[in-house]
């Protein structure tokens, strides 16, 4: 993760991959059946999840649609 970044949005990063990785967990998927539901690649789940990665509006967006929840969601709890 770059160290140039402000704590405070690695901790939202942090976040939002935790928050993928529970409705992932719940809805019983794999890293490797979201990805392929939502037509993107594996490691972009894998990053996205530890956070060592920045995912797109666009793959976040896919995710969130796969997962049956608004895009919001991801960056907040309801």
């Amino acid at each position: 993760m770059p160290s140039d970044l402000p704590d405070w949005l690695i901790a939202q990063r942090v976040q939002v991959g935790h928050r993928i990785r529970d409705l992932r967990i719940q809805r019983g998927l794999s890293q490797e059946q979201l990805a392929h539901e939502a037509g993107i690649a594996r490691h972009t789940v894998y990053r996205t999840e530890l956070a060592t990665h920045s995912a797109s509006l666009d793959a976040l967006g896919l995710i969130a649609e796969t997962l049956g929840v608004p895009l919001w969601r991801l960056f907040r709890d309801e």
